[in-house]
């Protein structure tokens, strides 16, 4: 009983210091991103959980500002890649150049490109062409970089988190379902209230540059994760969240009645990957050792609206992705 109780407050401690680094991270978002609270959190889990994060919304709205300020506070190498028509996948990655040396000899050398970082912003990312947005592929899930006969590997951790204008699309390149994929999050960034209009103007009026400052750094980050993994999963709340995935495949019989009338296909086993991981992590935010079904159901929005394609009745019914998912979420908790 004694060894139960000294394990129990020590789970406790590590809760209660992992809660403790995210207030401290958030606080420093705050001098200079105002509002987007949820957008936030599901940054900041996504970043423990070591996945991708696509942010989608008009301009102006913060996005850049904000993964430039994660940069300053997480303490990580930051890069920024602008993804236009023209860009080649050695502007991304890197390439092998011949350079002379003292005695004239010629010899080849990889010369990094931007992506070699720890916290990489991929600006515009649907504006690149496949060509390049194939470049992208192998590093995003594999954080490596493969050219020609070598292999490359991006130092940890490691995050890639894109940005895409969802209003403007000439001159832009859907992206691969493949590529979505990788992507452990899709997270919508909205226009700001007026009373958030009102700050973020205040607060440019000042200065444009970010003032948050380190409160965190990599190895730290690597730390959370590692805690992150030893947060308990009961059987019913994993089954639930297996159960919410197959759900969304209309060719499966275990398919939700609204998934069969309204979704085209549905999401890949990295969906309840990402449901998993991100859930322990969500729960040590909360302060809790285990995760449970909101956990499953909050997350559900971010993890599938972009593994899954809705079909023409449900454009037709004037249905988006996220009302589908909130039927599909209804029908299997009553299941």
């Amino acid at each position: 009983m004694e060894n139960k109780a000294q394990n129990t407050e020590k789970q406790l401690e590590k809760v209660k210091a992992f809660s403790e680094k995210v207030a401290k991270i958030k606080n420093e978002l705050k001098k200079d991103v105002v509002g987007q609270a949820e957008i936030i959190d599901n940054v900041i889990i996504a970043i423990v959980a070591g996945g991708n994060v696509l942010l989608e919304g008009v301009p102006g709205v913060g996005k850049t500002r904000l993964v430039r300020s994660l940069g300053r506070v997480l303490s990580l190498p930051f890069s920024r890649i602008q993804f236009t028509p023209d860009l080649m996948p050695s502007d991304v990655t890197g390439a092998n150049i011949v350079e002379k040396d003292e005695n004239g000899r010629l010899n080849t050398s990889f010369r990094k490109g931007p992506i070699f970082a720890n916290l990489v912003l991929a600006d515009e990312i649907n504006r690149a062409t496949p060509k390049t947005q194939s470049a992208m592929l192998e590093v995003m899930q594999e954080h490596k970089v493969t050219v020609g006969n070598d292999v490359h590997k991006i130092s940890e951790p490691f995050f890639v988190l894109a940005t895409e204008n969802p209003i403007e699309q000439d001159g832009t390149y859907p992206l691969p379902e493949a590529q979505m994929d990788r992507f452990v999050f899709k997270l919508i960034v909205n226009f700001p209230s007026d009373d958030e209009l009102i700050d973020i103007v205040k607060m440019t009026q000042k200065t444009l540059a970010e003032t948050a400052e380190a409160v965190i750094n990599g190895e730290e980050i690597l730390e959370m994760r590692e805690l992150a993994t030893e947060v308990l999963v009961a059987d019913d709340v994993l089954a639930y969240a297996i159960k919410l995935v197959s759900g969304t495949h209309p060719e499966l019989p275990s398919a939700a009645p609204s998934t069969k009338k309204y979704v085209k296909y549905g999401a890949s086993p990295r969906a309840a990957q990402a449901l998993m991981t991100c859930a322990r992590v969500k729960a040590l935010m909360d302060g809790r050792y285990n995760v449970s079904y909101d956990d499953i159901s909050e997350l559900a929005y971010p993890v599938l609206r972009h593994r899954i394609k809705v079909n023409f009745t449900a454009i037709n019914d004037k249905l988006g992705v996220d009302d589908v998912i909130s039927m599909i979420i209804k029908e299997t908790k009553k299941a």
